[in-house]
């Protein structure tokens, strides 16, 4: 089942390749569309059937055995949530296309190839698997980038991505062979390695392995100081494709720490766990004042994107730290953390395509260019705030959910660093009040000024119907988060078995 979810938009893709370019935007987005909704439904069958502990739907075939690399793939509560995101976030994507894009077939069959590598790299249990699925993602976005961005800034943005990212691959590859050869026979696979511990007694050695892997895994997320490339990267990506990279591509980074990091190297993770608080808490307080400090809109969301994945790396850093003692902290904190990466992905996915919006309308970002959008455009202004009080964390959305059990997973352990990342919320609701009351309220102001011929329509039908099922899932998740929860938990406490050895 999960070699079918995986490589369905490879199929698709495939198909599409033989029907002429003169078709149009419609007819390729709309088989992404379906891709989309057949692979949701695929999911869900997996979710009716996990087991309660352990990995459901497992695959494994021998690949490189003399290398101990296997095709092994399977699913458990901290894979199969990011794994429904994917579906969610990439069909949005999709509706979004509806409304018209350039060269529609070559756009539609990148987005699949990311799709297929995405969906493979949460279901991989091998870490040559993992590798794989994460380089591809880099290769496949840089395409987005530079052939759908706005020349040549494009270009140099997708250029600066990819030499981050594939350097930080690089580091990230490092680590997995380092950790392959310290087993009693060389292994790339997860559930092996997790349950030998090969790096159990720590040193040096394993301090190296986690700084490789811990790099590569930072670039990617990313967090400061290895955040530069995102802001341009944001900026110059099509809408899709920012929704995509803040998504779904940020959130390869932070499963890669509880996938790999945590549960293969827990007493090198709990030796450091400070160091990643402080790294998580650094990046909290750095991404949420250079927000406020924006005046370009995509830039100023990419900036609250590094802030919340700062709160991740708290979670998971204050859950090394009380790996002794504490079991109910260490599993808010864990459970928190992987709570903030699918309300994260829900959450900027829908402002990033509201952004993409906008520009369509106004050919700019400049927070100043708009004003009074609240009675010009009442749905996009609806739609916006809804976003905004979902990102800063307002009760009853998924964001409250996943600060309030990472805040209080991490008080115990790390109190100072997590009063000053409570410091944060106030700083992101600082940024999206500001923004809000500049651009939709007071005197209608749009790129060519109020009373000009220019239309400055409302969402579409197609925006409505990629944007609005995703703030609804933050808000279901807010409300509800036992759905979630109730997957996550269990896996979070195999983790923290592991952590604690």
């Amino acid at each position: 089942m999960l070699s079918v979810i995986v490589f369905l938009p490879v199929v698709v893709a495939a198909a599409i390749t033989v029907l002429p370019a003169r078709l149009g935007t419609r007819c390729f987005a709309g088989a992404w569309v379906a891709t989309g909704l057949a692979q949701l439904v695929l999911v869900a069958v997996v979710w009716s059937a996990l087991p309660g502990t352990g990995y459901g739907a497992v695959e494994r075939v021998e690949w490189i055995p003399s290398a101990g690399i296997s095709y092994h793939l399977g699913v458990d509560g901290l894979s199969l949530p990011l794994l429904a995101l994917v579906a969610v976030v990439f069909t949005a994507a999709a509706m979004y296309t509806l409304r018209g894009v350039d060269r529609p077939k070559s756009y539609v069959l990148l987005f699949l190839a990311l799709q297929a590598v995405s969906a493979g790299l949460f279901v991989a249990l091998d870490l040559i698997l993992f590798f794989l699925f994460f380089d591809l993602s880099i290769v496949f976005m840089y395409f987005v980038i530079a052939g759908w961005g706005t020349g040549a800034p494009a270009r140099r943005a997708a250029l600066t991505f990819f030499l981050y990212t594939f350097l930080g691959s690089l580091a990230l590859l490092l680590g997995f062979i380092l950790l392959a050869l310290a087993a009693d026979r060389p292994s790339f696979d997860i559930p092996t390695l997790a349950q030998q511990n090969p790096l159990g007694g720590g040193g040096t050695y394993a301090a190296l392995t986690l700084l490789a892997i811990g790099i590569g895994l930072a670039v990617k997320t990313p967090v400061f100081p290895f955040h530069t490339w995102l802001p341009p990267a944001h900026t110059e990506a099509p809408a899709a494709g920012s929704a995509i990279l803040a998504g779904i591509l940020l959130k390869m980074g932070t499963y890669g720490f509880v996938r790999i990091a945590m549960p293969l190297l827990p007493a090198t993770w709990r030796q450091f766990a400070m160091v990643v608080v402080v790294v998580g808490v650094v990046s909290v307080i750095w991404g949420a004042l250079v927000a406020l400090a924006q005046t370009d809109l995509k830039r100023m969301i990419a900036y609250t994107s590094i802030n919340h994945m700062g709160y991740v790396l708290l979670g998971l850093g204050a859950a090394g730290m009380v790996a002794g003692s504490g079991e109910q902290a260490r599993q808010l904190a864990t459970a928190g953390a992987t709570y903030q990466m699918v309300s994260h992905g829900l959450i900027t996915a829908a402002l990033f395509l509201l952004a993409g919006s906008l520009h369509e309308r106004g050919h700019t970002y400049a927070i100043d260019a708009y004003g009074g959008l609240a009675t010009r455009t009442p749905r996009f202004a609806g739609l916006f705030a809804v976003a905004a009080f979902a990102s800063l964390g307002l009760p009853g959305f998924s964001g409250f959910i996943a600060e309030f059990q990472i805040f209080t997973g991490a008080l115990g352990a790390a109190p100072v660093a997590t009063v000053i990342a409570v410091t944060g919320v106030l700083l992101t609701a600082a940024v999206f009040l500001l923004v809000m009351g500049r651009m939709l309220a007071g005197p209608v102001r749009v790129p060519d000024g109020p009373g000009t011929p220019r239309p400055f329509a409302d969402l579409s039908v197609s925006e409505l119907l990629a944007i609005v099922p995703l703030l609804a899932g933050a808000t279901v998740l807010g409300l509800a988060p036992r759905v979630v929860l109730d997957v996550i938990e269990p896996a979070a406490r195999v983790l923290n078995d592991f952590l604690a050895r």
